[in-house]
């Protein structure tokens, strides 16, 4: 069931318009400029965890995706009300992040508490399947990071399968990450769904990888972008086709009573 729309969503939205980037193609190759470093959020919710970041790392920026529209109007509104010049925020699909950065030019990626798409017909949905690891591997500059937090053991588990079937160096990995002896000197930002999950006893899983040699992944980055280069136009016959019915059914005469 999708999620009652937000009052005044849209104005709303604008009110924090300099956060959120209406063409992200259109800063593809140019994100980097004014700062040291581009890291991006995928699922970046309410904002907490990359205004939380932005606030710790001025010359850095943070760049959040966020595919809900009624969540990321709460990113932006976070990161207004904290005057944060570094963070920039997409509403769109992780699937494109290839129209959104160029080749390499992210440094790390954050990953945290995604939906685990639990059944298995839907693996292929998870946002650490071959999906999308291709595009991380490509996006991430030699040798960047993916930074992962979950309280989803399967999915955690299969998350890092699938780092190793990538070739990813595996830097750091805890199934309990509060109560590791270096989790002090993490500098952790501790996210809603996070501190719930502590509150309940619950353990958070964490893993930091580094990616592989970008040329070492060419077929599979290849494949990845056939599938979506697929997709994209069936999303754009959907479209088309809905438009076509809608104008069809405004030709139509109308069936008022005389």
């Amino acid at each position: 069931m999708r999620p009652r729309t937000k009052k005044n969503l849209e104005k709303r939205i604008d009110a924090c318009s300099s956060y959120v980037v209406d063409s992200p193609e259109s800063k593809k190759g140019r994100w980097k400029e004014g700062f040291s470093a581009v890291r991006v959020e995928i699922g970046c919710g309410k904002g907490g965890f990359i205004c939380g970041l932005a606030a710790l790392n001025p010359d850095i920026l943070y760049v959040g995706i966020e595919i809900v529209r009624n969540v990321i109007v709460l990113a932006a509104e976070k990161a207004t009300s904290m005057g944060l010049k570094n963070v920039l925020l997409i509403n769109g699909n992780a699937r494109y992040l290839s129209d959104y950065f160029e080749e390499g030019e992210a440094d790390e990626l954050y990953l945290n508490f995604s939906d685990p798409w639990p059944r298995d017909k839907q693996h292929k949905h998870r946002l650490t399947s071959d999906t999308f690891m291709p595009l991380y591997i490509k996006i991430l500059k030699a040798g960047g990071n993916i930074i992962q937090k979950t309280d989803n053991r399967d999915l955690f588990d299969f998350s890092v399968e699938t780092y190793k079937n990538y070739g990813c160096s595996i830097l750091r990995i805890s199934y309990d990450l509060h109560h590791e002896p270096w989790y002090e000197d993490l500098s952790n930002i501790v996210t809603e769904y996070e501190e719930r999950f502590v509150s309940m006893g619950l353990p958070i899983c964490y893993a930091k990888v580094s990616m592989p040699d970008r040329s070492s992944m060419a077929e599979k980055i290849a494949l990845c972008e056939e599938a979506i280069a697929r997709q994209r136009e069936c999303e754009r016959r959907a479209k088309e086709s809905g438009a076509h019915a809608a104008d069809a059914a405004s030709d139509a005469p109308s069936a008022q009573s005389e």
